[in-house]
């Protein structure tokens, strides 16, 4: 590349050429990660990857990707399966709406686009819970449809090298953003440049410590030629973190274990539970766990000793989680609120998707009963 291309670049920062690009495929094509979801370009598992990603780091991915398109290696596959199937498989990974959605969309392919998805950016928009990032990722790594995926190793990217210093994530600076990241996305191997981009920003341009001396667009940098690389983009505001304190009743009948399913909608939406409520500022746990326990699951119970606790982060919550024992003594169980709920035996809890404390509480009562 000239140096008139790296003059044209720093004179105008929010208009990247297509000589960024060729510099960018061909670093790609030397360092790309060889992930499980790269060796194929079928759509559909391009789509799983894609959802799993989200929010989550490769390493944790790898594994819980395998086992999903073990299990579910179709869209058929997936639209064919309960909902409690898709749940049980991607327990651990988070963010449940992501499964749902995936499981929602699924049955939307089969029962409109005959078990294909569609291979235009518009069309995979209109799917269920498939937003920008996800159809433009699919449209041009699947289809090479000229259009970015905009993850946050690819903000970053972009806002150093354009040297956006505003909220890239609202406002003026987000529509420049995206406006440079539709312009910059090349005819030729559109899906490569958009895997190029995102894995340039996980791999170099990191958020705190990022490799100028190694990135293969360094010199055309405009953050790093003015040296703001380590405080472009600014970071979002987070808010601050909530702690919130949590009884759960661990709820025995004739050997059996109270469970209860939550609602489709909302965090956690269709996992399995044990019965829980949160502890008001003045109150004890019994006394919450009785009223929970008569007044949602039609339940007379005796609550006993504290079994178990633990602490668990979700986004800006922090859940101190603690367990005590308890015998129903009477009554008919209902689901109150919950979608569902019945009696299992302890060594049937690894057969429900639970959310990952109360499948950890669960792994206690296993480890217990051994």
């Amino acid at each position: 590349m000239g140096g008139s291309v790296g003059a044209s670049l720093r004179s105008r920062p929010c208009d990247l050429s297509l000589a960024h690009a060729s510099r960018l495929l061909a670093w790609f094509d030397r360092e790309r990660r060889d992930l499980p979801w790269r060796r194929a370009r079928d759509p559909y598992r391009i789509w799983v990857s894609e959802v799993m990603l989200q929010q989550t780091q490769v390493a944790t991915v790898i594994p819980y990707y395998g086992r999903f398109v073990g299990a579910f290696p179709t869209v058929r596959a997936l639209a064919r399966a309960p909902l409690d199937e898709v749940l049980r498989c991607w327990a651990g990974l988070g963010y449940y709406s992501r499964a749902r959605n995936l499981h929602r969309a699924a049955r939307v392919v089969v029962a409109e686009h005959g078990g294909r998805l569609p291979e235009t950016f518009a069309a995979l928009r209109a799917l269920p819970g498939l937003g920008d990032y996800t159809a433009g990722a699919i449209a041009s790594i699947a289809f090479d449809e000229r259009v970015p995926c905009v993850d946050g190793n690819a903000v970053r990217v972009l806002a150093r090298v354009a040297c956006l210093t505003g909220d890239v994530h609202a406002g003026r600076a987000r529509q420049r953003l995206m406006r440079l990241a539709h312009t910059a996305v090349p005819p030729e191997r559109p899906g490569d440049y958009n895997q190029a981009l995102m894995e340039l920003g996980a791999l170099i341009c990191r958020p705190l410590d990022p490799a100028c001396n190694a990135c293969c667009l360094g010199d055309l940098c405009e953050a790093r030629r003015r040296g703001k690389q380590q405080s472009v983009p600014l970071p979002r505001r987070r808010p601050p973190t909530q702690t919130v304190r949590v009884a759960a009743g661990i709820v025995w009948r004739r050997g059996r274990l109270l469970l209860a399913q939550r609602p489709l909608e909302g965090r956690w939406g269709g996992l399995w539970e044990f019965p829980n409520a949160e502890l008001p500022p003045e109150g004890t746990a019994a006394a919450t766990l009785t009223r929970l326990l008569a007044e949602a699951f039609g339940l007379r119970a005796e609550v006993g000793e504290k079994v178990g606790a633990l602490v668990h982060g979700i986004m800006h919550r922090r859940i101190e989680l603690t367990a005590y024992e308890c015998r129903a003594v009477s009554g008919r169980t209902q689901a109150g609120t919950h979608a569902a709920a019945k009696w299992v035996r302890p060594e049937e809890l690894g057969e429900h998707a639970l959310p990952a404390p109360h499948r950890k509480l669960a792994r206690r009562l296993q480890s217990r009963g051994d």
